[in-house]
């Protein structure tokens, strides 16, 4: 069974933004989960997890400033630009604490709002977060891509390809640029909440030495490697991905 995701526009912090959502569940008290997408992407490639999680919780997927189908401003957002924007959404939202799922560089994104507005975040999964110290230049990080773009299901691409056409290469190009000159590891010390690191057994771009660094940073973190998948696990494995996000709200809902 999988749920059905209606688009909106609101408007936050003077930007027209998409957001991709769930039907709301019958369960009361089930929380919201919200999936910030990475640096050349948009809602689409994570509508998989979208519809298998909607069952049972809430979701909402935005498209950050100029990707997918939110408006495009005339330069490219840098890592806190992109924070203070998805603070603005959740209050435009009225967001009780959230389930925030960060992938890749949507996983920094996530980090450094953990950090920013602790209370607005029940629990963190960061998926595939980047970038490891030992490929932090834009050299490292586009040859780690390449190699992951060899392991990943051939039908990903078209909609690989849409979202960065509909984003712009050179929007594309400058954010990799703020992701390498990022470093995650200030925030991931200082986050508070329970947080899952999740990654695909796959995947060349949070390779094990770094997907195990990033658990140790966070003070309470443990680590779920997905077989078989590689860097975009949340399209490729939405079923496992869901289960242990799940299982990771259930000891919080106690709380």
């Amino acid at each position: 069974m999988r749920a059905t995701l209606t688009s909106e526009f609101r408007l936050v912090d003077g930007l027209r933004t998409h957001t991709r959502r769930s039907a709301d569940p019958t369960a009361p008290g089930t929380p919201p989960v919200v999936l910030v997408h990475g640096l050349a992407v948009s809602h689409r490639y994570l509508t998989p997890l979208a519809e298998t999680l909607g069952t049972t919780h809430p979701v909402y997927v935005p498209d950050l400033p100029g990707f997918g189908l939110s408006a495009h401003p005339g330069h490219s957002y840098d890592l806190r630009q992109h924070v203070a924007h998805l603070l603005a959404w959740l209050d435009a939202y009225r967001m009780p604490p959230v389930c925030l799922v960060g992938h890749s560089f949507g996983a920094e994104v996530a980090a450094a709002l953990a950090v920013a507005r602790p209370g607005a975040v029940r629990a963190l999964v960061l998926a595939g977060p980047t970038s490891d110290p030992t490929a932090r230049s834009r050299r490292g990080l586009v040859g780690r891509w390449l190699v992951d773009s060899l392991r990943e299901v051939p039908w990903q691409a078209p909609i690989l390809v849409r979202d960065v056409l509909d984003a712009r290469p050179w929007r594309v190009a400058a954010t990799v640029a703020h992701s390498v000159r990022n470093a995650v590891e200030e925030d991931l010390v200082r986050i508070t909440v329970p947080t899952l690191v999740l990654a695909g057994e796959r995947d060349p771009i949070v390779p094990p030495r770094w997907r195990a660094q990033v658990t140790r940073l966070v003070p309470d973190a443990r680590l779920v490697t997905v077989p078989g998948a590689a860097h975009n696990v949340l399209t490729t494995a939405p079923g496992p991905v869901a289960g242990a996000i799940r299982d990771l709200l259930v000891p919080t809902l106690a709380r």
